[in-house]
């Protein structure tokens, strides 16, 4: 059985800040999320804040209003990722209330709980624990480059995106599905903390990797589940983006990883870097493409982040893009990755049996 948790975010449910919480919303291996927190979306159900889509997952003002109506829970989990990875005030004092009453707290932030005393010190008082799942790992747990990658003969599929908070994991996680349900044995490593916290089984987290070593955990992630899973095919969760100066991220995966093939997240309405116009303005999806072309790998397939777009709005970009593009763009949210599982089929088809 999963244990239950509450998802902290006390404020940020409806903004992108809280694409933790809305991960774990969609769906959990690891969890079961009997509720939310967060005053402005109380009342509410919470996949209807996040998507218009009722998941009977409450949303409550307060904590002690959540205990007395979805009775016991064993975890409050930090529903958001903030700029520089710092716990804001308000939900540090959530925090502190819910290890008085007895929950323990998993955090995904690089703020980390167990450097704070009277933290650590609530926790032992109220027979809680303290989780930091972005604590970094102990050098001897760290894997340096081998080239073993090399080995895997399975397609490896990377999703990368033009931007941050473009939904590359969610896309990730849904095309996995997709391929599973059409009987292919497809994996997804995961590379941030809410893979971790939804369950997966395979992959580290990115950001909180000693630089030397983040080659050598992708290949690691990689190897290690090709050769337990005897996976067709391998579905990496991008991070960042190739060109976001706050954290260019990507490069990384096609050529430590391996990944010759790439779906790239766009979203059509949004102009700058992390919204801001002092961070740049988002390239061309062209000259996104081009890049990954001169690194070696393949874009098969074009996904939109349909924010502050209608749904009219959405297919419009989506029939102007394949036209400039000539490749299949996708509305993962709206109509799913299914129409992708061919081309993943036929690459599969083309790959050599599983050696090991």
């Amino acid at each position: 059985m999963k244990e239950r948790a509450l998802l902290l975010t006390n404020g940020l449910l409806a903004t992108p800040n809280a694409k933790t919480a809305h991960g774990l919303i969609r769906d959990s291996e690891r969890y079961a999320i009997a509720g939310v927190i967060d005053p402005p979306t109380a009342g509410r159900d919470a996949g209807e804040v996040l998507d218009a889509k009722a998941r009977q997952i409450p949303v409550f003002a307060s904590l002690e209003e959540a205990l007395a109506a979805v009775g016991p829970v064993q975890y409050g989990i930090v529903g958001v990722a903030t700029t520089g990875g710092i716990l804001p005030p308000e939900v540090l004092t959530l925090i502190e209330n819910c290890l008085q009453n007895g929950l323990s707290i998993v955090n995904g932030l690089h703020d980390l709980l167990n450097d704070r005393p009277r933290m650590v010190q609530l926790a032992a008082e109220h027979n809680a624990r303290l989780i930091d799942i972005r604590k970094p790992k102990p050098r001897a747990e760290l894997h340096f480059w081998s080239g073993d990658v090399f080995r895997i003969t399975a397609p490896i599929v990377a999703v990368l995106g033009m931007d941050c908070a473009m939904g590359k994991r969610t896309t990730t996680r849904l095309l996995t599905q997709a391929c599973q349900a059409a009987g292919l044995n497809a994996q997804m490593i995961y590379t941030g903390q809410t893979g971790w916290l939804q369950g997966g089984k395979y992959g580290f987290i990115f950001d909180s990797t000693l630089n030397d070593f983040i080659s050598g955990e992708i290949e690691h992630a990689l190897v290690s589940c090709w050769q337990e899973t005897g996976a067709d095919v391998l579905l990496i969760e991008g991070q960042s983006s190739l060109r976001n100066p706050s954290g260019p991220c990507g490069l990384e995966f096609m050529v430590s990883g391996n990944a010759k093939y790439i779906v790239l997240m766009h979203a059509p309405k949004r102009t700058y870097f992390d919204y801001d116009a002092h961070w740049g303005a988002i390239p061309s999806v062209e000259s996104e493409i081009e890049i990954i072309q001169k690194f070696g790998s393949e874009v098969l397939a074009l996904a939109l982040n349909t924010e502050d777009c209608t749904l009219e709005e959405a297919r419009q970009f989506q029939r102007e893009y394949a036209e400039r593009l000539g490749i299949p763009v996708l509305l993962p949210l709206e109509e799913g990755l299914a129409p992708l599982v061919p081309l993943i089929r036929q690459l599969v088809e083309k790959t050599v049996p599983h050696a090991d």
